[in-house]
């Protein structure tokens, strides 16, 4: 994996950014509204690591999800106060629980084609990561946005 790390920590600690990395990223393919960015987060460093944002230019907004069990099935939300990984650990975002959220894609997400991801830290660094495009039909569950709540369901 390939992370390109942004710091602007003036702190002598090591940046959040410096300490993470990501391997195994994959990113579901879609045509249109949603899809949704996967890997393995691992965190080198002696404190926890918070991720509380994400970007991609592949759509025009991103988001945490968690995935839960709710009402009889299971149910996609955002995650309040991100993504955590803990001191010396890893936190995976895979089908059917944590995941990076696509919303509104600009465009095709075609098999094969490689999608930078930027997630920031709550140190206020981040670091980018690009993934690789890849069908996947599993994992349909509803989603339960904090606003209005028409969303269409999506397969992250």
């Amino acid at each position: 994996m390939t992370a390109a790390a942004c710091s602007s920590s003036t702190d002598s600690a090591a940046a959040d950014a410096d300490s993470v990395t990501v391997g195994n990223q994959w990113i579901k393919a879609a045509d249109a509204g949603m899809s949704a960015a996967f890997a393995d987060v691992t965190n080198r460093s002696d404190h926890e690591i918070r991720i509380v944002e994400a970007t991609s230019p592949a759509s025009a907004r991103m988001e945490i999800h968690e995935v839960v069990v709710a009402d009889g099935g299971k149910v996609m939300r955002p995650k309040a106060g991100g993504l955590v990984i803990p001191a010396h650990g890893s936190a995976t975002l895979k089908p059917g629980a944590d995941h990076l959220m696509f919303i509104d894609l600009k465009a095709p997400l075609r098999t094969g084609t490689q999608i930078p991801v930027t997630v920031k830290f709550a140190d206020g660094t981040s670091t980018t990561f690009t993934g690789q495009v890849r069908d996947f039909a599993g994992n349909q569950e509803n989603y339960a946005p904090t606003g209005d709540g028409s969303a269409p369901a999506h397969g992250g």
